[in-house]
């Protein structure tokens, strides 16, 4: 299994389910792929307990969903859902956007274009693994001036559900390069110092997901009426 295992100390469960997140959001873990306690716990290096306490954590949050009592899986995605999260991921990212961009630090852009070329560099090696994951991060390196523990840990929560749907777009909406242009816009606004049009952008990106995500949903459903 993609995971190693975990060092002993700490609170194993907490340290489990960070791994657990990191794995999500990187795609390591497909949809639709089953996951038992066991499994988990042995590529940790842990006992039962903490794998099965992160996997709870996970399946409450919507990530993972319990086919049995010892057994998870990476759930698809309903159209019904992605509405949601999309609906909620534009409330909530907008939100911390648009404050974020308003305490950005000294330095942030420069920080941005080198997670920018990060970030291009996945694409042109099409290390697709890295490539949500630092996108995650670009996001996360403007969200986090907000000052607001409690949303970005919901918006972390919707990036958990929409990580693994995102890595199935692979390699073909990597080939069109879609969010360089939102992400450039990011960069030049906030040394313009332009909240609201950083806000705009990451908006616009989310509505590329969207787009690309409700796709996949509607060709996996057409597949499954044949």
């Amino acid at each position: 299994m993609e995971l190693e295992p975990l060092k002993k100390h700490a609170r194993l469960g907490d340290m489990a389910y960070e791994a657990m997140k990191d794995r999500l959001v990187r795609g390591i873990f497909g949809l639709g792929r089953k996951l038992t306690v066991r499994a988990v716990a042995d590529a940790l290096g842990v006992s039962s307990t903490p794998a099965r306490d992160a996997l709870n954590r996970l399946a409450a949050e919507g990530a993972l969903v319990y086919a049995g009592p010892k057994t998870v899986i990476v759930p698809y995605l309903t159209m019904e859902t992605l509405k949601e999260i999309t609906a909620m991921r534009l409330a909530l990212e907008g939100l911390a956007a648009e404050r974020g961009a308003a305490k950005a630090p000294a330095g942030l852009s420069d920080s941005l274009e080198n997670m920018q070329a990060k970030i291009n560099e996945a694409l042109e090696s099409r290390r697709y693994d890295k490539l949500f994951w630092t996108k995650k991060e670009f996001h996360f390196a403007v969200y986090r001036g907000c000052g607001m523990p409690h949303l970005l840990s919901t918006i972390e929560t919707l990036w958990l559900r929409i990580g693994p749907p995102f890595h199935d777009l692979y390699p073909e909406f990597a080939a069109q390069k879609y969010g360089v242009h939102n992400h450039q816009v990011v960069i030049e606004s906030l040394r313009e110092g332009d909240a609201g049009a950083i806000r705009t952008a990451f908006e616009n990106d989310i509505h590329d997901s969207y787009r690309h995500l409700k796709q996949a949903i509607r060709a996996r459903e057409e597949q499954v009426g044949e």
